[in-house]
């Protein structure tokens, strides 16, 4: 079973990999906040795994930040590129 569990950790790894160059030299915007996106979900199911292997349920609150943490920077990321700015302020008062 511990195999089967390693397999897949190289799987993902070399997954996360691929979408690092995704990151890196995406031809548009778009592409790059996909595989960031991929990134964040490759990441979640690494720890995952490597819970199952290490059989303890400590780094479930590690893939609850990490959840958080990528869907934050994934609408960071979306926003920037629909208006080119984070936070809008309104400097009319």
């Amino acid at each position: 079973m511990t195999y089967f569990l390693w397999v897949a950790v190289l799987i993902i790894v070399l997954s996360m990999i691929a979408l690092l160059y995704r990151l890196v030299k995406g031809p548009n915007p778009s592409d790059r906040v996909v595989a960031l996106d991929a990134i964040g979900v490759a990441l979640i199911s690494l720890v995952g795994l490597l819970s199952i292997v290490v059989e303890t349920s400590f780094f479930l609150e590690i893939i609850l930040l990490l959840a958080i943490l990528s869907f934050i920077g994934t609408i960071a990321f979306s926003k920037f590129i629909e208006k080119g700015d984070i936070i809008t302020r309104d400097n009319s008062r």
